[in-house]
């Protein structure tokens, strides 16, 4: 008997934080009067980051008492769920797609239903969060470290069954969604023969196709520096004919962005030069593609320089960002990893702190993606929206509310 008092409380107290949780999680979309609006949004993506992976590159950068990196200084601090339609675990083409479309997808799919598997896209999606901001007028950037038609950039700018699809994916970016900046590696899929064709059985020169459309192409860092001092109003960018240079193995970073590839904070840097000079706004998503592919790999040194280099990325955004009060006030920044990959974790030194640069003992339970739910770093118009625990489809409704 004197059990059920208790446990009437606690059933109660359950109940409460059920209905506490879906009234703060359909805030932003219930609250009346004004909705904040931002005139940029900025999604930056730290593709398969755990918190894990933040820890060691903040050791390697600080040691175990120094400072907090650049991106931990953000505002607002939520999580999010990260499940696919079919599957517990996501990969990046259904995390991403479901923030540029606020709803699930199938793993493999780029903002495109397959329920059938015959390739065709039914019933296609409303447009894409940056297909919204092209809409009302603003610019659109997409910058990534992978192919820039990989699974994540490419959920924004095109609608294909599959995420393997990249010539099409290229192909819409020029003729379809006409993305105004476009800088990351992945060559091959812009310029390709029909024996080089995807699974869509896409292939085409839309390099030719960009230029005619008024697009400076560029393939090094000298030649990006040449476009911006020229004023360029739409800039694409391949570097390298698949992924970019891994940032572990670039020994002179300043060196070797003068005289090839420019590294992804300078591309970030590159597309918000180009950007900004639109009055109605703009919409970019940078990738920090690699952080994934190294968890893939279980290599904490590649992991931790990727993580460096993003973060890099984050000062970047973040110094363009306070540079103006007004950019501070009609700006929103969010950053988020689409899943975590590897379950990569930090052992026991048996005693002791690391110090700047030391590599953490890592481990990791798997060479693929994890279920956990990860972080969201936000701040800016309507970032109060995310400091909670949120789905991934959320995202997209905070931006889209936001634009509104």
């Amino acid at each position: 008997m004197r059990k059920r008092p208790f446990l009437s409380a606690l059933l109660f107290f359950s109940l409460f934080l059920v209905l506490a949780n879906f009234s703060a999680k359909k805030e932003y979309q219930s609250k009346s009067g004004p909705h904040p609006r931002a005139k940029n949004i900025i999604f930056m993506v730290p593709d398969g980051m755990g918190l894990a992976d933040v820890t060691a590159a903040r050791i390697f950068k600080h040691g175990s008492e120094g400072d907090i990196l650049h991106l931990e200084t953000l505002s607002t601090i939520g999580y999010q769920r990260t499940h696919a339609a079919d599957s517990s675990v996501t990969d990046s083409a259904a995390a991403a797609s479901a923030w540029a479309n606020g709803e699930k997808f199938r793993k493999g799919e780029i903002s495109c239903h397959d329920d059938d598997q015959d390739g065709k896209c039914k019933p296609t999606p409303g447009p894409t969060i940056l297909e919204t901001a092209k809409e009302k007028g603003k610019s659109t950037g997409l910058v990534a470290t992978s192919t820039v038609s990989h699974a994540t950039p490419a959920a924004f700018g095109a609608h294909v069954s599959s995420r393997d699809c990249e010539n099409e994916i290229a192909r819409q970016y020029i003729q379809v969604t006409k993305v105004d900046v476009i800088l990351g590696g992945g060559l091959n899929h812009f310029n390709s023969t029909g024996e080089q064709a995807d699974k869509c059985g896409t292939f085409g020169n839309f390099i030719a196709e960009a230029e005619n459309n008024g697009y400076d192409v560029v393939y090094t860092g000298q030649e990006l520096d040449s476009a911006l001092a020229g004023g360029s109003k739409k800039i694409l960018g391949l570097f390298t004919p698949k992924g970019k240079t891994p940032e572990m193995f670039r020994v002179n970073p300043k060196e070797y962005y003068r005289k090839e590839e420019p590294t992804l904070p300078k591309m970030t840097a590159a597309a918000l030069n180009v950007l900004e000079k639109d009055d109605d706004g703009f919409f970019l998503l940078v990738e920090g593609s690699q952080i994934d592919w190294a968890n893939h790999r279980n290599d904490v040194a590649y992991q931790v320089a990727e993580t460096l280099a993003f973060d890099h990325a984050v000062q970047v955004v973040l110094d363009w960002v306070n540079e103006k009060p007004s950019r501070r006030q009609h700006t929103l920044v969010i950053i988020a990893p689409d899943h975590e990959t590897g379950g990569f974790a930090i052992n026991d030194t048996g005693g002791g702190t690391y110090e700047p640069g030391d590599l953490v003992d890592g481990a990791w339970t798997t060479i693929g993606h994890t279920a956990g739910d990860v972080l969201i770093w936000s701040q800016g118009p309507g970032s109060e929206y995310l400091g909670r625990a949120v789905d991934n489809t959320d995202i997209y409704k905070v931006m889209r509310q936001v634009l509104e």
